[in-house]
C-alpha cells in the first residue's frame, strides 16, 4: 500500500526495521533537547505529515525498550492519526520514571502502526442478545 508523506524534518523517512515488524520508528525532530521530568507529559514534534486512504488510521504507539529501560511512554496509547488529518505528527511522551529524561532531536520516541479499522452504523435496541459472560467485568474471566 502506498501513502502520501510529506517529510520537513531533519531525519529519514519512517522505514521499517526488519521484514517481520509492525511499527516503523518515528523520531523526535526538535531544534533543543527537550527535559522530561518526571510524571511531566510533552507533544514532540516529528515533522512528518501523511494522507491515509479512507478506512486506515495510524497508531502512534510506544517503543517497548524506551518505555522498560526508561520509564517514557505514549501517554495517549495508542494515539490515531485519522484519514483526514493533514497536520504534523505529534507524540505525547509521559515520564512515568523517578529521573529526567532528555530527548534529543533524531531520537527514536514512538512507533507508527498502520491499521485498517471498520465504520459502524448504531442499531438502537431496548435488549441485548445474553452471553455466558452477561455483565461480568474486570477480571472476570479469570487468570
Amino acid at each position: 500500500m502506498n501513502v502520501q508523506i510529506i517529510n520537513k524534518s531533519k531525519h529519514a523517512t519512517p522505514s521499517y526495521e526488519t521484514e517481520g515488524a509492525a511499527g516503523m520508528d518515528i523520531r523526535a525532530n526538535i531544534n533543543e533537547s527537550i527535559i522530561l521530568k518526571t510524571l511531566e507529559r510533552v507533544v514532540v514534534k516529528t515533522g512528518l505529515f501523511i494522507a491515509l486512504p479512507i478506512g486506515y488510521e495510524a497508531q502512534v504507539r510506544p517503543r517497548s525498550g524506551l518505555a522498560a529501560k526508561k520509564g517514557i511512554t505514549v501517554l495517549n496509547s495508542p494515539g490515531t492519526i485519522d484519514a483526514d488529518y493533514r497536520g504534523e505528527i505529534g507524540v505525547i511522551l509521559v515520564n512515568l520514571s523517578n529521573e529526567d529524561f532528555h530527548i534529543k532531536d533524531g531520537e527514536r520516541i514512538a512507533q507508527l502502526v498502520i491499521a485498517k479499522h471498520a465504520r459502524l452504523t448504531w442499531e438502537v435496541v431496548g435488549v441485548l442478545e445474553e452471553t455466558k459472560r452477561g455483565e461480568s467485568g474486570f477480571g472476570s474471566t479469570g487468570v
